[in-house]
């Protein structure tokens, strides 16, 4: 077997009855070779899946660029609304099988997959669905007199083109779709790469578009990979518009380097390292509940989680046992059983460098209050609190990706606010406190594009997500989110007297 990608697209005409493919020019089909999907849970091999090389990418580039200058996909508002319906339904209609699938693949919990790893997702394209229906792509900006001439002037929002969407593997259904249903709803078309870790839940996504939409052949490619190099071709290649990507500070800085020879726009949403500040008239046992099973969601794989506690010092002691206490009541296991609230890490990888950075963490003076251990079989690691921390220190800086929460006590609320800046991160964070006035100016002080008053929930497809700093550029959600995927053409003509 070739690894060129006419090859590829010639073995499958249609649907072969469940085998994972890719999804090139509108056909499910094959790669060269595959690459193996583990279990996190057991670390036993889950399935494999094509394992696309650059010739792949190359084609998928191909077909998106083709679809959006002649299929009139970029045009016609009343197919897209169509469309995105269609997927909606189709996403309902495969909703167990999808979230078995997630749970096994990703180790998210089940109780996850009812919320922001299945159920919620599949509602963001309903949003852009009815958004589609209302939402205007023109702005009138009134007429103006030049020369005794009346001349109007109006801007259109153009589709942006050929986007290039590259995920991460710990939401692997919300990043797709958050990227996905916005690009479509704009009018581009897109070739999307799932994450290493977890394929088969991307190319679960790739056959449902193929088998139950009419979305064109190539508005829609979907690509795994092992090979680094497949990334770095969807960025640099010419006939790529925008870039929009989900993953490391690290590689979203090689992104933009490598974006940057075609000076194609670029949306990244990177790490976070976001702080949760408790102010001292707050409720001690809500925060303590709220911090304790914040950092637990999903196991700590969250770049929105608040990973460092920001406590008055008077009260750092009594927070540290009562959300010790917590987590000893954490149940972790079978993220399929119901009865457990926290899965395994994605990977033994994964597990390693939380595992290093808590050990690091009690060597240079750090308190190990709970955890610190790592579960067999599969890639669990205990729910763990790290008392007395230094806001300098590595832990208290460096994003953990694991259910690590760091505490750092405070001298009031000035000394809270500098802590929580003192960062190169600014994702997301939270205050706890009596008084809203109080907690909305703490808000108002932290660097982060999006925070949480006592609780408050963001997270929803009509509220605009991104970040400050080396959080990312651009906003994932909401208009902001369609508006991404589009150009500004401004108009100006003369009216007749």
């Amino acid at each position: 077997m070739t690894t060129g990608a006419a090859t590829a697209v010639e073995q499958t005409e249609t649907s072969d009855g469940g085998r994972a493919q890719l999804l090139i020019g509108g056909r499910l089909v094959d790669a060269a070779s595959t690459f193996e999907s583990i279990n996190p849970a057991t670390g036993e091999v889950l399935g494999s899946a094509p394992n696309a090389g650059v010739d792949e990418a190359n084609a998928a580039i191909a077909a998106a660029r083709e679809a959006f200058e002649q299929s009139g996909w970029a045009t016609d508002v009343a197919l897209r609304v169509r469309c995105l319906e269609q997927l909606h339904q189709a996403l309902l209609d495969h909703l167990e099988e999808l979230r078995e699938l997630t749970i096994a693949e990703v180790g998210a919990t089940r109780m996850l997959t009812k919320g922001n790893q299945l159920e919620a997702p599949i509602e963001i394209v309903r949003y852009y669905a009815d958004l589609l229906k209302t939402h205007s792509f023109t702005e009138e900006l009134g007429s103006t007199e030049i020369r005794g001439q009346e001349h109007r002037r109006w801007t259109e929002r153009e589709p942006a083109g050929v986007v290039s969407a590259i995920i991460a593997y710990n939401y692997p259904n919300q990043l797709a779709l958050a990227k996905l249903a916005p690009a479509l709803a704009a009018g581009c078309t897109v070739v999307l790469k799932g994450a290493p870790d977890t394929p088969l839940i991307t190319l679960a996504l790739a056959r449902i578009i193929a088998e139950n939409t009419d979305i064109p052949a190539g508005v829609v490619n979907v690509l795994t990979s092992s090979e680094v190099e497949v990334g770095q071709a969807m960025v640099a290649h010419r006939d790529i518009d925008v870039v929009t990507f989900t993953g490391s500070t690290p590689v979203g800085k090689q992104i933009m380097a490598d974006a940057a020879g075609s000076l194609k726009r670029v949306f990244l949403e990177l790490g976070g390292k976001s702080a949760l500040i408790v102010l001292d008239d707050a409720d001690l046992m809500k925060a303590a509940q709220f911090a304790a099973f914040t950092i637990c969601t999903h196991s700590g794989q969250g770049c929105a989680l608040t990973t460092r506690l920001i406590v008055p010092r008077d009260k750092h002691d009594q927070l540290a046992q009562m959300i010790g206490g917590m987590f000893d009541h954490v149940t972790i296991g079978d993220p399929g059983d119901e009865s457990n609230y926290m899965g395994p890490l994605i990977s033994e990888r994964q597990r390693d460098k939380v595992d290093g950075l808590v050990r690091r963490a009690v060597d240079a003076g750090a308190t190990l209050v709970r955890g610190g251990k790592r579960i067999e079989p599969g890639f669990f690691y205990s729910a763990t609190l790290l008392a007395d921390v230094d806001p300098d220190s590595e832990i208290a800086q460096e994003e953990i990706f694991g259910p690590v929460l760091v505490m750092i006590p405070h001298d009031g609320d000035d000394h809270a606010i500098e802590i929580a800046n003192n960062s190169r991160y600014g994702l997301s964070g939270g205050v706890l406190t009596a008084d809203r006035e109080r907690g909305l100016a703490v808000g108002r002080a932290i660097r982060t594009g999006t925070f949480s008053i006592n609780g408050g929930n963001y997270f929803t497809p009509d509220v605009p997500f991104g970040g400050y700093k080396e959080s990312g550029i651009g906003r994932e959600m909401g208009v902001a989110g369609l508006h991404e995927f589009t150009e500004i053409k401004s108009f100006a003509e003369v009216v007749d007297a």
